[in-house]
């Protein structure tokens, strides 16, 4: 009796050390982060390629993707504030969203991002904002946010990125980046 019930408990506990082996731990990336500072960085919308304009409108097929912006960020997504450079065509692309949200839309230096990225981290932890920027500001936002890049190079083409950094409350983890892409894509 006592032989059988020492094969049991051998039995048991072989089962469940091949049961914990299958029990596959979270990465830190699935892990729960706890709370976090959303940023959602886009570049503004296509503009008019017109020769001579120092500060271009958006053209037609721009406010449509200015419009399409306000449906990408889900109404249940709350948002804090709305940022945009001081130029025609990244503050009409920041408009419609920030009407819908009955936000302002803020001012921000394209050619001082630290600072911008320092405003984000201390003035709106755990909220969800939005960036407004060009071309060749994107990515770099992301750099001054400390992410990686989540695409290496967007193209002066491209007008659909969505960029959405993630900062987690605790400063010990990673910011990180994903890209999603809203409206028509571009050609």
């Amino acid at each position: 009796m006592i032989q059988l019930s020492a094969r049991r408990i051998l039995l048991f506990f072989s089962l469940l050390m091949t049961l914990a082996a299958c029990v596959r731990k979270a990465t830190p990336t699935e892990a729960a982060t706890g709370p976090v500072t959303r940023v959602y960085i886009v570049r503004h919308a296509e503009k008019d390629l017109t020769p001579g304009l120092t500060d271009p409108p958006l053209t037609a097929e721009g406010q449509t993707r200015a419009q399409a912006l306000a449906a990408a960020i889900p109404r249940q997504t709350r948002l804090s504030a709305v940022f945009s450079t001081n130029t025609a065509r990244t503050r009409t692309t920041a408009q419609p969203l920030a009407a819908a949200r009955a936000l302002p839309v803020l001012l921000y230096e394209a050619r001082d991002l630290p600072a911008l990225a320092a405003r984000l981290r201390r003035d709106y932890p755990n909220q969800n904002v939005l960036v407004v920027g060009h071309s060749n500001t994107i990515l770099e936002t992301v750099d001054a946010l400390g992410a990686p890049r989540p695409v290496p190079l967007i193209p002066d083409e491209a007008y659909d990125y969505l960029l959405e950094v993630r900062l987690p409350a605790d400063a010990a983890l990673p910011a990180t980046a994903v890209a999603h892409h809203y409206g028509v894509r571009s050609h």
